[in-house]
């Protein structure tokens, strides 16, 4: 009766709760999310230093302006239309120094200066050359006297072989009077053109070198004049004497001469250039000294190449000359104590 009226009244039995599969998922699910929301809190919180970094780096761009150079500087900063200025030339640039006169130049501006002085030489040399031809006949018989020993007793005369040859050595004589005349204008217009490009100490070598310069190169010539060609005439002529009469070309033995003048003047130049080198600390006179068979090879083949003469006996003599002056030199320096 207990269990019929339990079954059967109007009340209803409470119900046992039971387990939802759903439920139990969701709640074990809850955790995975709660995980990876954490987990996308940290990775944004990661992230964003980099995003801080990167809007950094580019208002940083945006602050500086791009520079823009045209070879020599920065030239962004400068506004439209300002000159560039330019260091003054007595302040070190670089630590250097620029010389006192010094200015900046357009290279054209250059160039017709150096055409100009060039100009001025150039008409002093014609100027020279046209002055030598009036007396170029008697200029030719007075060196043709006086190349050939004194004690010949009949000056072997010139002969001429082509119809131009007498109108070419007056010529080329005139032209090496032209030359000797326009040689101080050229050193002269050469100093103009580079003083404001050089320095004080520089100025005063230059100006000790260039006249020491031009009278070694007249001493050349006269050295040549007056002791190299006889000797060597006198060798010609005894040479061929007992054999052969020698017929003397009026234009081959003017070549010779010329020729050997002019590069005996630049031979006399020695002295200068050993000098030179051992004032400006470039060699030693213990160097030069140490080195002298090296020096007397290099003049051998120096003179052997630029006086061609077939008897050998002007390089010979050129070859001699150059060693003389190359050790006079050095006999010098030792006595001065250089």
């Amino acid at each position: 009766m207990s269990d019929e009226s339990a079954t059967d009244g109007d009340g209803e039995p409470p119900e046992e709760p039971l387990d939802d599969p759903e439920d139990g998922a969701s709640s074990d699910a809850e955790p995975d999310a709660d995980t990876a929301d954490a987990v996308d809190d940290t990775t944004a919180d990661d992230e964003e230093p980099d995003a801080d970094a990167d809007g950094a780096l580019e208002a940083a761009d945006d602050e500086e302006p791009e520079l823009e150079t045209d070879g020599e500087g920065v030239v962004g900063d400068h506004p439209e239309g300002s000159e560039p200025t330019y260091p003054d030339p007595e302040e070190d640039v670089g630590g250097i120094s620029t010389p006192p006169d010094d200015e900046e130049m357009p290279l054209a501006d250059h160039i017709e200066e150096m055409v100009l002085r060039l100009a001025v030489v150039l008409l002093i040399g014609a100027a020279g050359t046209a002055i030598g031809l009036l007396w170029a006949s008697q200029a030719i018989d007075h060196i043709w006297g006086n190349v050939f020993p004194s004690q010949f007793d009949e000056v072997p005369p010139p002969h001429i072989y082509h119809p131009l040859e007498l109108w070419l050595t007056r010529i080329k004589l005139s032209a090496l009077l032209g030359i000797m005349v326009a040689l101080p204008m050229f050193v002269y217009q050469c100093y103009l053109f580079m003083r404001p490009g050089l320095y004080p100490n520089e100025r005063k070598y230059y100006l000790a070198a260039v006249p020491t310069s031009v009278v070694l190169a007249a001493l050349g010539m006269i050295f040549s004049y007056l002791l190299v060609l006889p000797i060597l005439f006198q060798y010609f002529t005894f040479y061929a004497e007992g054999s052969a009469g020698i017929a003397y070309a009026l234009g081959d033995t003017f070549n010779l001469i010329i020729t050997l003048t002019g590069f005996l003047a630049i031979v006399f130049q020695i002295p200068l250039f050993m000098m030179l080198a051992i004032m400006m600390g470039v060699t030693t006179r213990k160097w030069l000294a140490d080195k002298r068979l090296y020096f007397w090879a290099g003049f051998a083949g120096l003179a052997f190449l630029f006086t061609v003469d077939p008897t050998m006996m002007a390089p010979i003599l050129v070859a001699i000359t150059m060693i003389l002056l190359f050790e006079g030199t050095l006999l010098l320096l030792k006595w001065t104590g250089r």
